[in-house]
C-alpha cells in the first residue's frame, strides 16, 4: 500500500511542471493527501485529467460527480477562450482539513466538505474556482477585485446549476462600489459587457496576465474612465 501511495505521488507531480514553485512547495502537501485519502480517481478526456483525491470518510459520492462533471464541461472552453497555455491537468482535493470553502492555486483546487453538506448543489464553485487556475495571473498583476470579479462573471456565464445552488448576481444598491468585487464586479461586468463592449473580458484578462492592466485601459477600450463608467451603470444598471 505505501509503494502504491508513493508512486501515486510521483504520477500527480509529474503532471505539474518541476520547474514551477508548486512541485517544490506541495510535494509535502501531495503526498499527505494521498496517504490520507478514501479515495483517489484519475479521470481523462480528451486532452484534459483531473486527479480527485477525497479525504472525507463522509463525502457524498454524488456531489463528487458532479464536481467531476462541472470540470470536463467548463474547464476546456475556460483554457480555450482565455488561456491557451494553462494546464490540462488538474487536482481537485476534498480536504477537511480545509477551512474555507474552496481555494486554488498551484493547478490544485482544495474543497472543504462540510460546505457540501449544507449546499450539496452548489456546483459551479468549480466553475469559479477553475477559472482562478485559467487566469494564473502573476504577481502584481493588478487590484484583486476584478479578479474575483472575472471570476464571478464567469460563473454567471457559464455556470451548470446557479439556480440549483440559488447562486444569482445581486440587484444594485446604492452601497455598492466596483472594488467590492465578486459578485457585485460580476454585475458591473456584465453591465459592461451588455452595453458597452461584447468580449471586453477577454481583454482584460490577457492584460491581467500579462501585467499590463492599468487604469487606463478602461478609457482605452471602453471610452470612459473606470469611475464615469460606473457612474453611468448606477443611473441605469438593468441588464
Amino acid at each position: 500500500m505505501q509503494f502504491r501511495r508513493d508512486f501515486l505521488t510521483l504520477i500527480l507531480l509529474s503532471f505539474i511542471s518541476v520547474k514551477t514553485s508548486f512541485a517544490q512547495r506541495n510535494w509535502s502537501d501531495i503526498n499527505r493527501d494521498i496517504k490520507n485519502a478514501v479515495q483517489v480517481d484519475t479521470i481523462t478526456k480528451k486532452k484534459f485529467t483531473l486527479i480527485f483525491i477525497n479525504k472525507s470518510k463522509d463525502f457524498d459520492s454524488k456531489v463528487g460527480e458532479k464536481l467531476k462533471q462541472v470540470f470536463f464541461i467548463n474547464y476546456p472552453k475556460q483554457v480555450k477562450l482565455y488561456n491557451k497555455e494553462a494546464s490540462r491537468k488538474v487536482i481537485f482535493v476534498i480536504d477537511p482539513e480545509y477551512d474555507g470553502i474552496a481555494a486554488a492555486g498551484g493547478g490544485v483546487i482544495r474543497f472543504n466538505p462540510e460546505w457540501f453538506k449544507k449546499n450539496p448543489r452548489d456546483i459551479d464553485i468549480v466553475t469559479h474556482e477553475t477559472m482562478h487556475l485559467v487566469q494564473s495571473y502573476p504577481h502584481g498583476a493588478g487590484p484583486g477585485w476584478i479578479t474575483e470579479g472575472i471570476a464571478d462573471y464567469i460563473r454567471y456565464t457559464m455556470g451548470v446549476d446557479n439556480k440549483g445552488a440559488n447562486w444569482s448576481l445581486p440587484d444594485y444598491k446604492d452601497s455598492h462600489k466596483y472594488t467590492d468585487a465578486y459578485r457585485i464586479t460580476a454585475r458591473f461586468f456584465v453591465w459592461l459587457d451588455k452595453k458597452k463592449k461584447k468580449g471586453f473580458i477577454r481583454t482584460l484578462d490577457q492584460h491581467m496576465r500579462s501585467k499590463t492592466y492599468s487604469e487606463e485601459f478602461w478609457t482605452r477600450y471602453l471610452g470612459k474612465s473606470i469611475d464615469e463608467l460606473w457612474k453611468e451603470y448606477s443611473a441605469n444598471p438593468q441588464i
